[in-house]
């Protein structure tokens, strides 16, 4: 949006996070892209983000071109204190009551097992690694993250190899994968996705044998943007984390434009847990949810006492 100075129009700035420009892969063979160090520097420059223009000129490169393996090292650090921030918000516990209550929803509609569970971008993995050692989920459930970043899987799979969790993780496109998923999942995936390409990756989500979808992401709130700068800068230590965090929370869309963008697929989309409790107090996250039609109101009786908390899904 435009803001109005004196008689001339001044356009908002770009917003970028400094993890979505050092590290590129190719969407289709999954290899990995060398990334110019200078180019990120300039484009930061650019955009009038000078702080995230000298985090990036401080990495380490060679021959101009940043170190993949520097940089992958760097982005295991900045998700460990990603799933610090999880643990403290309980994200975990979240999904996994909205998780059993749509796998029950399935089961009363008579969709068959197994069904499997994709956590979309799911970096280090904490939140599927959450659901395999709390989530009590049974053997007709697979958990399943996947991520291009083979560094960050390779991680996932360490940690779940060190904790013996039933899970898998792969580097893999999430839509593309040999067999559909049956829930969708995310965490702080959606802002990543500006303009047309927010409605182009949920309308990927069309595929036979998929039945819903639950993304979390910041909500755009007056206390987002000062909380965030005041909880990353407290409880962080990277830079990139202090940055893109704040940086996160300012990209992040709000309730009309994630279900206008969902509606273009064929589920039923609506909001879930925007407020705490039945306050007028915003949650830090809320959900975008997508069900086939014709789970929903076994989906609502399944909820029980939660239903609350779900908006309408049209």
């Amino acid at each position: 949006m435009d803001a109005v100075v004196g008689n001339r129009k001044r356009s908002r700035p770009e917003l970028l996070e400094i993890s979505d420009l050092i590290v590129d892969f190719d969407p289709v063979t999954m290899a990995r892209r060398p990334v110019v160090q200078a180019e990120v520097v300039e484009r930061f420059r650019k955009v009038g983000d000078p702080r995230a223009a000298r985090i990036v000129d401080a990495m380490p490169s060679s021959g101009g071109v940043l170190d993949a393996d520097a940089v992958d090292r760097l982005l295991i650090r900045v998700h460990c204190e990603m799933q610090r921030l999880s643990e403290e918000f309980q994200h975990g516990q979240r999904v996994s009551e909205l998780l059993h209550a749509m796998l029950a929803a399935f089961q009363q509609c008579g969709i068959p097992t197994p069904y499997r569970i994709v956590d979309i971008g799911c970096g280090t993995g904490y939140v599927i690694r959450w659901l395999a050692a709390r989530g009590e989920f049974g053997p007709d459930v697979e958990l399943i993250g996947v991520d291009y970043n083979e560094a960050l899987v390779q991680e996932a799979l360490r940690l779940g190899a060190a904790e013996r969790l039933d899970c898998r993780f792969e580097v893999v496109n999430a839509f593309a994968m040999d067999q559909p998923a049956t829930v969708f999942l995310s965490t702080g995936v959606l802002h990543h996705f500006q303009g047309g390409g927010l409605a182009e990756f949920l309308c990927e989500h069309d595929q036979v044998g998929t039945q819903a979808f639950a993304h979390y992401d910041f909500q755009p709130s007056p206390l987002a943007r000062p909380g965030a700068w005041a909880f990353h800068y407290i409880r962080m230590r990277e830079p990139l984390s202090c940055h893109d965090g704040v940086i996160s929370a300012r990209r992040a869309h709000d309730a009309t434009t994630l279900v206008d963008a969902a509606r273009q697929t064929s589920f039923a989309c609506g909001m879930y847990g925007t407020h705490v409790w039945k306050l007028p107090i915003p949650r830090v996250f809320h959900t975008l949810m997508g069900m086939r039609p014709e789970v929903i109101d076994a989906f609502r009786h399944t909820l029980g006492r939660r239903s609350g908390r779900l908006g309408q899904l049209a």
